[in-house]
């Protein structure tokens, strides 16, 4: 844009914010997510985000002054915000549990193809014709989901349970079988005949417990690692970082090579996160990730004392951040959501780890240029080098392995261990082979723990 119109962005503190001010959209969005998932459905509130897309690119490939431009750029954040714990939640609760890593590795997979895509476009494409090309894949985006079903889960909490029946069969899902009660139950909720329920979901003796408030930390911790790791900074600025760290390699196909790099790491992540264990493939992603940002903060640092020798060094770095961003910190803290929230408080719980997780985004992206000015680049790659230290140690001492575990399980994990020595002990001497798990059946907790993973 500063080349062909440098009159729509007249200065830097303009560009800066128009770069940055997605995120900002999108924490709004998130929220904004949260009632539209409850009332109205995870598979709805995704379909909604393609008029906003189509009205956002409209604008951006219209614009004329860059108040419109910085209004298209936050609608588009906007829609992203709703995009983002929908479609994970939504993609969660349609898997079977033997595959649900793989499917839910596959949103972070598609982003970063979308990224991809649209650094090679950006390349060769004018931005205005860029923007058009970005309008008609979101209008293919209405086309796609509509014919999906609805989650079975959020159709079950809805006491819809025969609805939930057939998209769970449409999905071929295991253990979701129908509930034999399902039409008597039903047809009391209609006629104003069934038992009111105890606790309602959202109230504050509900979202105060161990079972809620534990999950919510953990996915907020993790999400602020996943962004504190600059990954987005790097994301919007690669060609910027390219040019200033004084590599000889033309940026674009710099940027071109990096974004090809995450996602052929996200499309390998997919063959072993279901193998690995979401715990050691974090562990790894964090480590990589650390090593990477602090050899990029060197190359820096000796551009800056005149050594020229390491013109290689700033791109060798990206890819292997890239790297160990995709296999690990890219997909599973956003799979770890579907898993981790209660199903009940899901919806509220992905809302706001969703728009906490984009306005650190927004942060680390506008505060970027500041770092530079006053820590220096270099010392800007080292911060963040730090706080990927930092979380390979959270991850190590917090976050629990849900790799193989049906979601009732998991959340059995987060409740105090008090009273469960019994049902611990029964566990162990079930055998794999008979493990039986109906998530319709009302049962105890105790025969909730022995019947869904043997391992404890």
């Amino acid at each position: 844009m500063n080349e062909i119109n440098p009159a729509l962005l007249p200065d830097k503190n303009i560009t800066s914010w128009v770069s940055s001010i997605p995120p900002f959209g999108a924490f709004f969005g998130s929220l904004v997510a949260f009632p539209l998932m409850h009332k109205i459905g995870r598979k709805y509130t995704v379909m909604l985000t393609s008029p906003v897309w189509v009205a956002a690119w409209i604008l951006i490939a219209t614009a004329e002054d860059w108040k419109i431009l910085l209004l298209a750029r936050m609608l588009s954040g906007f829609g992203a915000g709703l995009t983002l714990p929908s479609a994970q939640i939504y993609v969660s609760e349609c898997s079977d549990p033997k595959i649900r890593g793989v499917i839910g590795s596959l949103p972070a997979l598609s982003m970063s193809l979308g990224i991809l895509v649209t650094y090679v476009l950006g390349k060769y494409l004018e931005w205005r014709i860029l923007a058009w090309v970005c309008c008609g894949v979101a209008s293919f985006l209405l086309l796609a989901v509509i014919s999906f079903p609805q989650s079975p889960v959020w159709l079950k909490t809805k006491k819809r349970y025969e609805k939930a029946h057939h998209s769970a069969k449409w999905l071929h899902l295991q253990g979701f079988t129908f509930d034999p009660n399902a039409h008597e139950i039903q047809k009391a909720v209609i006629n104003g005949t069934a038992p009111e329920p105890k606790e309602k979901p959202f109230s504050r003796e509900v979202l105060c417990r161990r079972t809620v408030l534990m999950p919510l930390g953990i996915g907020l911790a993790l999400l602020s690692i996943q962004q504190l790791s600059g990954i987005d900074a790097i994301i919007f600025f690669t060609v910027e970082i390219f040019r200033s760290a004084g590599s000889s390699m033309d940026g674009h196909i710099a940027t071109i090579i990096v974004g090809a790099v995450q996602v052929l790491s996200n499309f390998s992540a997919l063959f072993v996160v279901d193998r690995a264990g979401r715990k050691p493939l974090l562990i790894t992603s964090g480590v990589i990730m650390c090593f990477a940002m602090a050899s990029m903060g060197a190359a820096f640092h000796l551009n800056s004392i005149g050594n020229t020798c390491f013109g290689y060094l700033p791109l060798v770095s990206l890819i292997i951040f890239m790297i160990g961003f995709s296999i690990g910190f890219g997909c599973i803290p956003f799979l770890l959501m579907g898993e981790l929230f209660p199903t009940a408080q899901r919806s509220l719980l992905s809302s706001l780890a969703g728009s906490f997780n984009l306005a650190v985004m927004f942060v680390v992206i506008k505060t970027y240029h500041p770092l530079e000015d006053i820590i220096t680049t270099s010392g800007t790659f080292w911060l963040y080098s730090v706080l990927c230290a930092t979380g390979v140690v959270f991850v190590i001492t917090c976050v629990p392995e849900t790799k193989g575990r049906d979601l009732e399980s998991i959340h059995k994990l987060f409740e105090k261990s008090s009273g469960k020595k019994n049902c611990l002990e029964t566990a162990t001497k079930q055998s794999h082979d008979n493990v039986t798990m109906n998530i319709d059946d009302e049962i105890s907790p105790c025969e909730d723990i022995s019947k869904s993973d043997t391992r404890l």
